[in-house]
């Protein structure tokens, strides 16, 4: 044979395992898709709840006007700590001190005439007993006249004489009856007045008493809306009264949050909780769950789903109260604050990133022959067991990506617990989100850890 044709022949070899190798690791590479991996691993896992809010003292009071009138001195400012008890505003109260006095004065002119109603009755009870006994004298008088005139003893002017002394005694005697019942009826109205004129007495000293205004607490003035000169009115029906001033108890500071009504089933009296204020950054300060609210709240109006006029599909909140353990000394009500309240804790527990964590129909799960459709053998009977969905993680196992069913339990910030389907060690797809949203079980997958690409998601 001939040289140029071994050459040939060595060419055409050459070139024919070129075009097989070519052929197989184009095949090889065929459905190929590349993937972001972790590990599935123990660890200790927290499930934290976060929300916003306020800082707010556990007792404050709103200090109205209890009464009409012109501020005549404020005797604090705002900012000011003050004592239960310590005088803080003076309303004029010359017409009701006034009233107090003129009151207190027929009060004391109503127990005079008492004291006259008792003396007169006593003296028609004195008149009463002596009428009685002259009536008594009387009637013995008369009795007596009586047996002597049947013996011609005495004249019959001597027996008239006895018969009207004794009828005269008998009506002395109903007079005084009647002196001692009208001196009684003087004595209980009077007794009635002084009542009735106490009661006035105590309604116009409220009334004065209205004017002054004093701590109720221990606190500090949080706010202080009005100004000396100032004239204040009280509320009426649907209009609220005048507001003097704020105080609060500043020993015990909360933080007010408001927690989405997904997380409230979670959130527990007594759970621990991280605060973090804006005014005081880079510091966090403790507390603990002491109050949480059963009433829903509308998150765009903030107005309660009981005083809500009509039933709304909104997102709703739930109040929710963290008392401070270390609160500090300048804090003020107010100031924005983010509560971070730990719902749950689990030790040496699997965990994998949450973002591996997807879901698949049964449909999808489902065997399938070399056209892509599901294997009649392998299909779920009924239709709406195929669009149930199933949890799990794709697991690589030789190079391709295992769907796995899992159970989870709590959810970290970044993970979450596994409690059944895989073990410690597996190595688990944890994105692109685009590549989950669509990987298919069984897929030929390479692992690229490297620093993923920016991607737009929404195309």
């Amino acid at each position: 044979m001939k040289t140029w044709k071994k050459v040939l022949i060595g060419l055409g070899a050459a070139l024919l395992l070129v075009i097989i190798v070519s052929v197989t690791v184009y095949q090889s590479r065929k459905n190929l898709v590349t993937v972001q991996t972790g590990k599935v691993q123990k660890q200790n896992l927290a499930s934290v709840v976060s929300a916003s809010g306020e800082i707010k003292p556990k007792t404050y009071a709103n200090i109205g006007a209890n009464a009409m009138g012109r501020i005549i001195k404020l005797h604090v400012k705002e900012g000011d700590r003050v004592k239960k008890g310590q005088l803080l505003a003076q309303l004029e109260n010359v017409q009701s001190l006034a009233d107090v006095n003129a009151m207190r004065a027929s009060v004391e002119a109503a127990q005079t005439d008492a004291v006259a109603g008792d003396a007169a009755f006593k003296t028609s009870l004195a008149d009463l007993n002596r009428a009685k006994s002259d009536a008594e004298h009387a009637r013995l008088d008369w009795d007596r006249a009586q047996g002597l005139y049947k013996a011609a003893l005495i004249a019959k002017q001597d027996y008239d004489v006895k018969k009207a002394a004794w009828e005269s005694a008998e009506a002395g005697l109903a007079q005084a009856e009647a002196k001692v019942a009208q001196a009684k009826a003087e004595k209980d109205s009077m007794d009635k007045h002084i009542t009735q004129n106490q009661a006035n007495l105590t309604r116009v000293a409220d009334v004065l008493q209205k004017t002054t205004y004093e701590a109720p607490f221990d606190g500090v003035i949080t706010n202080l809306p009005v100004r000396e000169g100032e004239t204040v009115v009280m509320g009426i029906q649907n209009s609220p009264g005048s507001t003097l001033m704020t105080l609060a108890d500043m020993s015990v500071i909360t933080s007010e949050v408001k927690v989405d009504e997904t997380d409230i089933v979670n959130v527990r009296l007594g759970q621990p909780a991280d605060v973090t204020i804006d005014a005081i950054p880079h510091k966090i300060f403790h507390g603990i769950v002491s109050e949480i609210g059963d009433n829903a709240i509308v998150r765009s109006t903030g107005v309660a789903t009981s005083q809500a006029t009509s039933t709304s599909q909104e997102a709703k909140d739930f109040k929710v109260v963290v008392t401070l353990t270390d609160p500090p000394q300048d804090l003020r009500p107010g100031l924005s604050s983010t509560a971070k309240i730990t719902t749950a804790n689990r030790s040496d527990v699997l965990s994998i990133p949450i973002q591996a964590l997807t879901v698949r129909t049964r449909a999808d799960l489902a065997p399938k022959d070399d056209k892509g459709s599901v294997q009649a053998a392998s299909a779920p009977a009924d239709a709406s067991k195929q669009k149930e969905e199933v949890q799990g993680v794709f697991v690589i196992r030789n190079k391709k990506a295992e769907f796995v069913p899992v159970d989870t339990g709590i959810s970290g910030t970044t993970d979450i617990e596994v409690t059944k389907g895989v073990q410690n060690g597996d190595e688990v797809i944890t994105g692109s989100y685009k590549v989950l949203r669509t990987l298919k079980p069984g897929t030929n997958v390479k692992i690229d850890n490297s620093a993923p690409k920016k991607e737009d998601e929404s195309s």
